[in-house]
């Protein structure tokens, strides 16, 4: 059991130290493969992965927030950068979920140490999902957050089939989005066709794990009815959806604090299980 005192207040989750005074950034060499970018925190079981959203690098406010929460709680945590991301190498218009997927495995695989509780942003909680459907065995919780699944490949379905023509045709489709300094995410086409070979709601999901879906009713770029989505597929009955009624991205004070709330009760629940 963990001891009482490991949960933390406020002022820790809210004010993590700037990034120079961190770990220095480490790199995971790959054959034939990009090298990853990542910093590390050795601690107990479970571990904590963060998996950032689309775009997004292992410096999000949320990955070095739960980097704070895993140190004070003396458990292990990791978050990095997918390749074309942030400090990791490759190019990012050549990237696609199928590459992706390939990165959060080689991070599982050559850089966790028994069980590990994937937490996954947007994007990275479409990840989470393949990678405990490909990794089952080390997987011992999901916490998605404005979870993603699919939707890349939904949104770009409900689009006219003129403008579908002509996003094929040009081999880009600028995907609006006004938290992007450039008001667009700028996304190649052939990204689209990859994400195709992964999407997940169009059946049961067979995981089996405890499962933590978190999203805010006002994000006007993942709808909230993508989590419930997710609830509904996956086949394990430890589920639970929060929907925040005034969250929108998920970043807010009091959202980091519920996230980190999430994190810290499935902690306590599976170390008093093992």
């Amino acid at each position: 059991m963990r001891p009482a005192h490991c949960n933390i207040g406020v002022p820790i989750l809210h004010r993590p130290a700037p990034e120079c005074r961190r770990k220095s950034t480490q790199y995971l060499n790959r054959p034939d493969q990009p090298k990853l970018a990542y910093k590390k925190i050795k601690g107990r079981s479970p571990g904590v992965l963060f998996l950032p959203g689309f775009g997004s690098t292992m410096k999000a406010h949320k990955a070095l927030a739960l980097e704070d929460f895993c140190k004070s709680l003396g458990h292990s945590f990791i978050r990095f950068d997918y390749t074309g991301c942030g400090a990791s190498g490759g190019n990012f218009s050549e990237c696609t979920i199928s590459q992706w997927k390939k990165d959060v495995l080689s991070v599982l695989d050559e850089l966790t140490e028994g069980p590990q509780i994937l937490v996954g942003s947007s994007m990275g909680g479409w990840l989470m999902l393949l990678a405990a459907l490909a990794r089952p065995d080390k997987i011992a919780a999901l916490v998605g957050i404005a979870t993603g699944a699919d939707y890349l490949v939904t949104a770009f379905k409900q689009l006219p089939l003129e403008t579908k023509k002509e996003i094929e045709a040009k081999g880009e489709w600028y995907l609006p989005n006004k938290h992007k300094e450039a008001g667009f995410y700028k996304i190649p086409y052939a990204f689209i066709k990859d994400a195709e070979n992964h999407c997940v709601l169009h059946g049961a999901i067979p995981i089996t794990c405890p499962v933590r879906l978190i999203h805010g009713l006002k994000n006007d770029h993942i709808p909230w009815q993508i989590s419930l989505n997710v609830a509904e597929n996956v086949l394990g009955s430890d589920v639970d959806l929060i929907l925040r009624k005034q969250g929108q991205q998920m970043n807010g004070k009091d959202d980091v604090k519920l996230i980190v709330y999430t994190i810290d009760d499935l902690i306590d629940k599976l170390t008093t299980l093992a």
